[in-house]
């Protein structure tokens, strides 16, 4: 019996070590086959190189927006690149909205390696960007996909200091990494292993602009709870987007782009 125990807690031990050290393999799913913005079914987008500290080039797409239209910057989820969310930004190019597609470090061929403080400075490069070419804070719409919430939160919340950003859409978001880990693996102390930590539930309500959560009643990746809890905690102005039908990576499929449109032409007032 003892023996048993003995090795069933060695075993424990052994996953426990397992999922530390491999938690950003599990985590991050890069992929480096890029294509072209006209694959991408969005031609009129051109790919740009920023040199970040480390002098490395990271390669992200843009298009300037229309006179008075604002600029949705998109921060992807853990898995794929930029080149496959051309589907997802193309209804807002055809609103004449501006668009940046933030490629991030280890993504698409980009150099480095994925981890929260790298995204995060990813995502700082891409907005100065944004104001040496003129595009003001207040016309970012900050548009965060799964994982890419939390960078997009933080990112709102940073700029808030200053001048906040236009307004903030948050895609099948989650209150921080460790809550959704400690979901995924209920048996482990997960919440206290994640290194991670895209900490949202903490910052949300200090973006101080208008928010939007669009969420899927069936989503089994990041469960809707998460997106009501930091909707909960979000102040007002603040609108929800409950979508019974979908899940984590079909919410376009019903309908999140008119969601997303309706927002922003309602709720989004530049100074």
């Amino acid at each position: 019996m003892l023996g048993a125990l003995a090795i069933a807690g060695a075993a424990y031990i052994g996953f426990v070590a397992l999922l530390f050290f491999m938690q950003r393999a599990m985590m991050y799913h890069p992929s480096s086959v890029m294509g072209t913005p006209a694959s991408a079914g969005v031609p009129e987008m051109v790919a740009i190189r920023l040199e970040n500290k480390r002098g490395e080039k990271l390669v992200s797409w843009f298009k300037s927006a229309s006179t008075n239209k604002p600029t949705i910057v998109l921060f992807q989820g853990n898995a794929g690149n930029i080149a496959g969310r051309g589907f997802k930004i193309r209804p807002f190019l055809d609103q004449g909205y501006g668009a940046l597609l933030v490629g991030y470090s280890g993504f698409g061929g980009n150099p480095g390696s994925p981890n929260e403080q790298s995204l995060y400075e990813d995502a700082q490069l891409a907005l100065s960007f944004l104001k040496r070419n003129g595009v003001a804070v207040d016309h970012w719409i900050l548009y965060g996909e799964s994982l890419g919430s939390g960078v997009a939160v933080e990112m709102a919340a940073h700029f808030a200091e200053v001048g906040p950003v236009g307004a903030v859409v948050l895609e099948a978001p989650f209150t921080s990494m460790g809550a959704v880990a400690q979901y995924h693996y209920p048996f482990m102390p997960a919440r206290y292993l994640v290194r991670d930590r895209y900490d949202s539930l903490s910052k949300i309500d200090g973006i101080q602009a208008p928010l939007l959560i669009v969420h899927g009643l069936r989503d089994r990746t990041v469960p809707i709870k998460f997106g009501k809890e930091l909707y909960a905690a979000a102040r007002e102005p603040k609108n929800g987007s409950w979508i019974d039908t979908a899940g984590h990576n079909d919410l376009y499929d019903h309908g999140a782009d008119d969601a997303v449109i309706t927002f922003i032409d309602t709720q989004w007032k530049p100074r």
